[in-house]
């Protein structure tokens, strides 16, 4: 049996991660600095509460969470209780990328990671979609 290429294996969570701080790098300042603070958490899927939560049913409908408190709404007297995270998660995220088929993996890691950070930063859902038509 001949090995498979790597063309044809499904990305690994590391390889998930990886490509997710190398989004994070190429930031522009001002947004490159405080987005290195934030804690990335790859996953297969979102557990049930995040689910609950959201109100969602189906775990492929969630490629990215923000879990925090946005910059906008930070006290310099708020004692952190727990770190901002960024969570991504590999199956929904494959998902997407198997059914689009238009953009690469590295592409959709960073528009997630992007969308979520945009989040950290004080954006709305709706604020990010009046210039982001990514999802449309």
């Amino acid at each position: 049996m001949t090995n498979p290429s790597p063309d044809s294996i499904a990305p690994s969570l590391a390889l998930i991660e990886q490509l997710a701080h190398e989004a994070i790098s190429t930031l522009p300042e001002p947004f490159r600095e405080p987005a290195t603070h934030i804690r990335l958490r790859i996953e297969e899927f979102p557990d049930e509460d995040m689910l609950d939560e959201l109100q969602l049913d189906d775990a492929f409908e969630l490629t990215g969470l923000y879990d925090g408190i946005p910059l906008t709404e930070k006290s310099t007297a708020d004692q952190m209780i727990k770190p901002d995270v960024i969570w991504l998660f590999r199956r929904p995220i494959l998902d997407e990328w198997c059914e689009r088929g238009d953009v690469s993996i590295q592409e959709l890691v960073s528009h997630v990671v992007v969308h979520e950070l945009a989040h950290h930063f004080g954006w709305s859902d709706a604020e990010i979609a009046a210039i982001d038509r990514w999802w449309e």
